[in-house]
């Protein structure tokens, strides 16, 4: 049985002055899967995720979350309704620790009074243990825990984007979207992100991705769409896109048909 569409992309089309970034966009992800963006630089995906996510508004078109039109809503709206992102370039504190950035992140949805908080009441102090209990499991799931002390401005490239997931993970999203994960990671630490994937998909949490690494899109993604010019060329499983004439010119290329043998 097909699961139910959480995100509705309809007509879709984003213009920056005479620029046409992404044009009459149509493609919908259900319930649970991992659908990924792929295509040329410059093919809109980008600018696709800012759409969605309120960074940018669209020029027509809807984006429909569980019901809900996000058109018009500000990022911090969208994110209190489940759907997070991560961006190309890593954005935490770096002047904080691990485990600081991730319990801002879950500080951000305290409910806490500011009075009780002043006051110090009990509900404030264990409000702050859980918070801190389950900034600890945050960090377990993506696999930092042991470097939880360490400022984030000391990190290694491939940590500090497994830092910005963690963070990501602390606002609870329902739809987690992923500008890049893996850029400038080594096979190694992209082998343990696409299985980072699998744990995050196993809470329940949809995931939209864009990414150029082909072996991790095909070894990770239910379907996959690719854009060409601000346009969908292709929607369809892994083993269909990488035999698709058009994805081929546009994007894959010979080498990669001629490397898969």
């Amino acid at each position: 049985m097909t699961a139910p569409t959480v995100l509705s992309i309809e007509g879709l089309s984003i213009r920056f002055g005479g620029l046409t970034a992404v044009e009459d966009l149509t493609f919908q992800v259900r319930e649970g899967e991992v659908l990924t963006l792929i295509g040329p630089n410059g093919a809109g995906k980008t600018s696709a995720f800012n759409a969605i996510t309120g960074y940018i508004q669209p020029s027509a078109g809807d984006i429909v979350y569980r019901g809900e039109c996000l058109v018009g809503m500000k990022p911090n709206q969208i994110a209190a309704r489940g759907v997070v992102r991560t961006f190309q370039k890593t954005s935490v504190f770096s002047g904080l620790t691990m485990f600081e950035n991730v319990l801002t992140g879950l500080h951000l949805r305290g409910k806490q009074h500011p009075l009780a908080i002043m006051l110090g009441l009990p509900s404030v102090r264990r409000d702050e243990e859980r918070l801190r209990a389950e900034a600890w499991e945050i960090l377990k799931l993506v696999g930092i825990e042991a470097r939880a002390g360490e400022q984030a401005s000391a990190l290694p490239y491939g940590e500090l984007r497994l830092l910005e997931v963690a963070v990501a993970l602390a606002a609870k999203p329902t739809l987690l979207l992923l500008d890049e994960p893996v850029s400038g990671m080594n096979p190694t630490e992209t082998a343990d992100f696409m299985t980072l994937i699998g744990r995050i998909r196993a809470l329940g949490i949809t995931i939209l991705l864009v990414e150029h690494d082909m072996k991790m899109v095909m070894g990770i993604s239910d379907r996959i769409v690719c854009l060409n010019q601000g346009r969908i060329i292709a929607d369809a499983p892994p083993a269909e896109i990488q035999k698709d004439p058009e994805v081929i010119r546009a994007y894959l290329g010979e080498r990669y048909v001629r490397a898969r043998g």
